[in-house]
């Protein structure tokens, strides 16, 4: 083992009066350093490729599946995604641009009325690809939604009303997980968040010829201020390698009895 199961936890406790009382400072209370059992923190549940395909294709509507990919495809937390701004959409294949992944600044003070955790501005990429789908879906499905709203509106997303997702973001978690029930999936926004994250994570440690730092790349990407946040994702992959490691013993035993 790499370290001990237990953890010291300090915790303040009541001292009996009795001893010199008048000099006791602490007002009858001291720290006490117990040995603590150490907690297991539960790990965030993701989709698997298997139950993505499931979802995206149970998800009819062009306006959620939409609103489902762009979570899949960057991470965002729901109220970016309810905000993300119309002119962060563009046409990769004009101006001769040629990379395979496009940067996209996410900027709160902008005037794109962009929303992001704690007003701070971040960069993410999006793959050109996704990009060509998302400008699609603006010159294509958008303006049925949009042609309902007396104005224009900043948000790529609109709900059936043609205005912008309010609140947050909350009535995203309505649609996706009602889209889930339909296929028996239990997910919600924030699941999609942690099964990009894992996804990508499992994808660049498969790739290191990509020349990224996979964790580095996701942390930015997900716009967490402290990589400690990140590293819940790598046990979620170091759980995944276990399983496919038991797994494939498994498959080698029983490959090993029919012999």
């Amino acid at each position: 083992m790499n370290r001990l199961p237990f953890t010291y936890e300090e915790r303040t406790v009541r001292r009996e009066r009795g001893f010199l009382p008048h000099i006791d400072a602490s007002g009858g209370k001291a720290m006490a350093k117990d040995v603590m059992p150490r907690s297991h923190k539960i790990l965030p549940k993701f989709l698997s490729m298997p139950e993505i395909k499931t979802f995206l294709t149970a998800t009819e509507n062009p306006h959620h599946r939409m609103m489902i990919r762009l979570a899949l495809h960057t991470g965002l937390r729901r109220e970016e995604i309810a905000a993300f701004p119309l002119t962060y959409v563009f046409n990769p294949d004009k101006g001769g641009r040629g990379e395979r992944n496009l940067r996209i600044r996410l900027d709160p003070f902008d005037g794109s009325g962009m929303v992001t955790k704690g007003s701070k501005p971040r960069d993410i990429y999006v793959s050109r690809q996704f990009m060509a789908e998302l400008y699609r879906y603006v010159t294509k499905v958008r303006g049925e939604r949009a042609s309902l709203s007396k104005i224009p509106q900043k948000a790529l997303l609109l709900n059936q009303s043609g205005e912008p997702y309010g609140d947050n973001g909350k009535s995203l978690n309505r649609i996706i997980s009602e889209t889930g029930k339909r296929v028996g999936i239990k997910v919600h926004t924030h699941m999609l968040r942690h099964t990009y994250a894992t996804q990508t994570l499992v994808s660049l440690q498969r790739t290191p010829e990509s020349g990224l730092e996979p964790l580095v790349f996701v942390q930015r990407q997900l716009g967490h201020s402290s990589i400690q946040t990140t590293m819940v994702y790598l046990h979620l992959v170091n759980e995944m390698a276990d399983k496919a490691v038991l797994a494939y013993d498994d498959e080698l035993n029983a490959l090993a009895g029919a012999t």
